[in-house]
């Protein structure tokens, strides 16, 4: 519901009932029926109500890396499954005492299954079922939130990295972004959104008021190989992604992130370097280098840890900002539609991929 389709429900009540379910939903969790400082007859009314019940139903919780990830496997109203990965932050320097907690963030899907048919993608291999409402993109944020909370972590960030491409879903992820900032209270800043190259949804996101963060899965630097990591890279070519990317930069004054997923012998040699350098010093753009796991479906492997090393320090050495992720929940099928594609059983593939 919106607040307005809330207040329009509450259309009996005094004005101030909806402000204390909508703080109730958003900034505490809590649903309707167990918020205490409503009547009970009120709550009782509430709880009845399938617009204000949870969307998201757990059919798997699993944890990696002693505890500091978790991944939930959700069941939809319809019997789709969707993914979430909550994962601890960790950080070499002590914490601030005001602030002994250690940050978290969340990775939230925005459909169920994708249509962009990467194929070291485990989400791209299951194809396509539907865009998930804002609720459902809102919801994992605020469950992770509660789980967080339980374990002493204060939930700081969201990034748009699991299932389904954020962009080909706009209509309703932008929605959750202000719901998340607005209502929940994140900072914009500390809200991310990764985009396989989706150059209209990157320009809409250039005129919104919101200082969002920005990623792009590029993974190849000139248009043959990327066209055929990334199909949908035939629609929106290099030269029209970075133009986008210009203009995203330009109006939000914020730096761009390139996500590249390094496939041993694929997209991780020399030429791959210079290419990638090249472009990513003319957006001033930071590089984040993703060891690829094995997919199931996928021939090649990503390249070995010293071949990883090898190819961030020669973009160092050419001048780019460069980082490797940490993989995370690699033996719970942490990365994005592993973990869904696992419905016959409680287990999951023993191996994940990274997007």
């Amino acid at each position: 519901m919106t607040r307005d389709e809330l207040a329009d429900l509450l259309a009996d009540q005094a004005s101030y009932r909806v402000t204390q379910i909508w703080d109730g939903l958003y900034r505490h969790g809590t649903a309707p029926g167990d918020l205490t400082v409503l009547p009970l007859q009120l709550r009782a009314r509430l709880a009845g109500n399938g617009a204000l019940a949870p969307s998201l139903q757990a059919d798997a919780q699993l944890e990696a890396d002693r505890g500091a990830t978790v991944k939930w496997r959700w069941a939809l109203s319809d019997g789709r499954r969707i993914e979430t990965v909550l994962m601890r932050m960790s950080s070499e320097r002590p914490a601030a005492p005001d602030r002994a907690n250690p940050r978290a963030t969340v990775c939230v899907s925005s459909q169920a299954g994708c249509a962009m048919a990467c194929g070291f993608c485990a989400t791209g291999q299951a194809g396509f079922d539907r865009n998930l409402t804002t609720g459902e993109i809102v919801e994992q944020v605020v469950r992770a939130r509660t789980e967080a909370t339980r374990r002493g972590w204060r939930l700081t960030n969201v990034v748009f990295l699991g299932m389904g491409e954020p962009l080909a879903n706009y209509d309703r992820v932008w929605p959750a972004v202000r719901r998340l900032h607005d209502d929940v209270g994140l900072s914009a800043r500390h809200l991310t959104i990764s985009t396989i190259g989706i150059v209209p949804g990157i320009r809409r996101l250039a005129h919104e008021d919101l200082p969002v963060s920005l990623a792009v899965s590029l993974h190849a630097a000139n248009d043959e190989l990327r066209s055929r990591l990334v199909p949908v890279n035939r629609r929106y070519p290099l030269a029209a992604l970075t133009e986008a990317c210009r203009v995203w930069q330009i109006a939000k004054g914020r730096r761009l992130s390139l996500e590249w997923a390094l496939i041993h012998g694929v997209n991780d040699r020399r030429s791959d370097v210079v290419e990638l350098a090249e472009l990513a010093r003319s957006l001033a753009a930071h590089v984040n280098l993703i060891p690829l796991n094995p997919t199931p479906g996928f021939a090649t492997r990503g390249t070995p840890p010293e071949g990883v090393r090898a190819f961030r320090d020669r973009l160092a050495d050419r001048g780019v900002n460069v980082t490797v992720r940490h993989n995370r929940g690699t033996d719970i099928a942490a990365a994005c539609g592993q973990l869904a594609a696992a419905v016959a059983g409680p287990e999951p593939a023993a191996a994940a991929e990274a997007r």
